[in-house]
């Protein structure tokens, strides 16, 4: 057992995964870097080392079962606990219109975005359930929020994901285990790639939000950390809305 918060990132070799690994390290905790490729993982927990924190890589593919038994079995082998679960990993197979999505992309987005967070959330439950103010907290999305015409799949597996912050955190609840959620808007990631390389469309969502600018990894991060601090002790069931402010804007 160690004295440090355990956590485990998904879908932390690189964009708001990594920053948040980063961050929880910089902060205390002991970090537990996963994604599907070892060797991008082992790269991540190596410069977290470095800086002075504390990090293993375990590999992981949301996708499959075994990896998922995998990942919590090998968390608490290495070090004795399991204080905090961050699921970050997520799929977007199809970039266009919903006619583009056939039956495979759409299992393929709903399994890794909506089944595999509960699934492995229900693996780490009962770990969780022993350490005091232990937590589980969903990325989703505001394209889970608002209409899309090019991500729309996606947007239906994110809503979908804010309900199950709701169900969890329910079910959870009497295990003192709180399950919350953070929804960005437009983050300067690999993800938002096929956007981002839009110049229009890029100024045109530097203008359209409140605040003027294409939000970063680190305001994300900064999110997860409060919601896995003391500082959300009170806060379950809620998926925060991080977006510069973009969906309180009416057309005024």
């Amino acid at each position: 057992m160690t004295t440090e918060a355990v956590t485990i990132i998904t879908g932390s070799s690189r964009g708001i995964g990594r920053t948040t690994a980063e961050l929880l390290a910089q902060r205390g905790h002991r970090v537990v870097v996963s994604s599907r490729n070892q060797d991008r993982c082992e790269a991540v927990a190596d410069d977290i080392r470095s800086a002075g924190g504390h990090a293993i890589a375990i590999a992981c593919h949301v996708g499959h079962e075994d990896q998922l038994e995998a990942l919590i079995e090998k968390t608490v082998a290495e070090w004795g606990q399991l204080n905090h679960l961050v699921l970050n990993a997520a799929s977007n197979p199809v970039y266009g219109p919903s006619h583009q999505v056939d039956q495979e992309a759409f299992d393929v987005i709903m399994h890794n975005n909506v089944f595999s967070g509960m699934r492995l959330s229900h693996l780490a439950r009962e770990h969780l359930a022993r350490q005091p103010q232990s937590s589980v907290v969903f990325v989703s999305s505001i394209a889970g929020l608002l209409g899309n015409r090019v991500i729309g799949a996606y947007g239906l597996s994110k809503a979908a994901e804010n309900q199950l912050v709701r169900n969890l955190a329910l079910e959870f609840g009497a295990d003192g285990i709180r399950v919350n959620g953070v929804a960005p808007g437009l983050i300067r990631t690999d993800f938002s790639k096929a956007l981002l390389a839009d110049e229009r469309a890029v100024k045109h969502f530097e203008q359209t939000t409140p605040l003027q600018r294409i939000g970063e990894p680190e305001d994300i991060a900064r999110v997860i950390a409060f919601l896995v601090s003391q500082d959300s002790a009170w806060l379950s069931g809620q998926v925060i809305t991080a977006d510069g402010g973009i969906t309180v804007t009416g057309g005024f």
